[in-house]
């Protein structure tokens, strides 16, 4: 038996890691991309511009996350009507959610987008900064709905298992975007624009690449009908609000975050945004986690599997461990050749040294937090994900970061934040477990009582018919 458990946990454990790292392979592509952005605005030798990019790069995590709560919803509901061996049911929901997804994508960047000059104001841009920060965010925003079909499809895919194809679209993306940034921001002498428009000609690629593969290899996808459809906009929204409300809670905190380290001036501003960038390249593979842990979750709980359900999600918490203990030491030797990419010095560097060690080893409560959170997405508890995200970007960042950059100046701002996610880490991890203990009792009353309630049904229906 313990040999049996044994070999359960390794197997999840390998398939943890191989959707992790083939997900995190088109993530890290995106990325890659952005972080050479970052390079190559920097050596413009304009510190409006890296700080623009900053304040920018605030708003665009805040649109993005809407996307990751939509493609939250599609995956898990995919996931969950695959396990159930429902596969006509699984075309039907992946439908709907990319509709859904379109529509309200679209709503949503209109929104976003007619409150630019607003949003950037209120992170503390100011002056040139603040044009350049609106500029490139008024051609980035309303791609927002390709941005969602991407981001839907590829959820779609991992659904099924086909992690590859998934990468492969974002890869793509990354490799448009790759090309086409030194030819617009050099070769053509655009700047922020040219970097700009390289974003939005990734973005529709990442959208039909990643949808090519569901129509050819999947059934594509059911023709829509009214009825079919407003009757799974309770499902989608049932998980996709309480996601997206998870997921803006990141961005929100961010932004916060962003406007305390305004108060420092620029430089501290462009360090920032220099983590920014570094900060999903680095771990790149644990955010792509809990799109990997979710469907295995969903779906052996859409089959009763409960022992793989723990499985995985403990394969998940070992494979942050690993992962993040051995990227932390490869960022501490890096950190003086990242900082010089940049030219990086002062606030600036000190910033960068101080993520390149220990803010990067406490990245592990946070992967604690992205596993919990796939957890309680698919086992039907979405609430917990939002209520533990808003705490840990509320009362988890704000007093700390007030104390933090009281007590030790811009670093501080980092550090505050790095430790409300230890304590939300940590509290996230109890609840996983708990709602885990309270499925698998449920499962086993359900078992115990059902000779009961079937033979209660019998005599129910012998007596009628008497």
């Amino acid at each position: 038996m313990a040999e049996q458990a044994k070999f359960l946990t390794g197997s999840l454990f390998r398939h943890v890691s191989v959707m992790s790292l083939t997900a995190s392979v088109g993530l890290m592509a995106v990325f890659l991309v952005d972080f050479v952005d970052m390079i190559f605005i920097s050596m413009l030798g304009k510190a409006e511009l890296a700080a623009a990019v900053g304040y920018a790069g605030a708003i665009l995590f805040f649109t993005t996350s809407f996307g990751i709560g939509m493609s939250i919803s599609a995956g898990a509901l995919v996931a969950r009507a695959l396990g159930a061996g429902d596969k006509s049911e699984a075309k039907r929901k992946a439908t709907h959610a990319l509709i859904y997804g379109v529509i309200f994508g679209a709503v949503f960047a209109a929104l976003v987008w007619l409150n630019l000059s607003f949003f950037v104001t209120l992170l503390g841009a100011v002056g040139e900064t603040h044009d350049l920060a609106v500029h490139y965010l008024q051609i980035i925003v309303p791609t927002l709905p390709f941005l969602m079909v991407g981001m839907v499809g590829g959820a779609i895919l991992r659904a099924h298992g086909d992690a590859k194809r998934a990468m492969m679209a974002t890869i793509y993306g990354g490799a448009v975007n790759a090309v086409l940034d030194p030819i617009l921001i050099f070769g053509l002498d655009m700047e922020l624009t040219g970097a700009a428009l390289a974003s939005v000609a990734a973005r529709l690629t990442i959208a039909a690449v990643s949808l090519l593969p569901i129509l050819k290899h999947y059934g594509g996808f059911v023709r829509p009908e009214m009825r079919d459809l407003m009757l799974d906009l309770r499902p989608v929204l049932a998980i996709a609000f309480p996601a997206i409300l998870t997921q803006l809670a990141t961005p929100i905190g961010q932004a916060y975050v962003t406007r305390a380290m305004a108060d420092f001036g620029e430089a501290a501003v462009a360090g920032m945004a220099i983590v920014g960038r570094l900060t999903p390249l680095a771990f790149g593979v644990i955010f792509a986690l809990s799109g990997a842990v979710g469907p295995i979750i969903g779906q052996n709980f859409g089959a009763g599997q409960f022992g793989r359900v723990r499985g995985g999600f403990i394969a998940g918490i070992k494979f942050v461990a690993l992962f993040v203990v051995a990227m932390t030491c490869l960022l501490y030797v890096l950190r003086a050749p990242i900082a010089d990419i940049f030219v990086a010095s002062g606030i600036t560097r000190e910033l960068v040294y101080l993520f390149c060690g220990p803010l990067a080893l406490v990245f592990f409560f946070n992967g604690l937090l992205f596993v919990s959170n796939a957890s309680f997405n698919n086992l039907g508890h979405p609430y917990y994900s939002t209520w533990i995200n808003w705490g840990r970007h509320t009362v988890g960042t704000i007093p700390l970061v007030i104390l933090g950059a009281a007590w030790f100046g811009a670093p501080g701002v980092l550090i505050g934040q790095a430790v409300g996610g230890v304590v939300f880490g940590l509290i996230s991890l109890y609840l996983a477990l708990r709602v885990m203990r309270n499925v698998e009792a449920g499962a086993a009353q359900r078992v115990a009582t059902e000779p009961f309630a079937r033979e209660a049904r019998l005599m129910q229906r012998s007596f009628w018919k008497r």
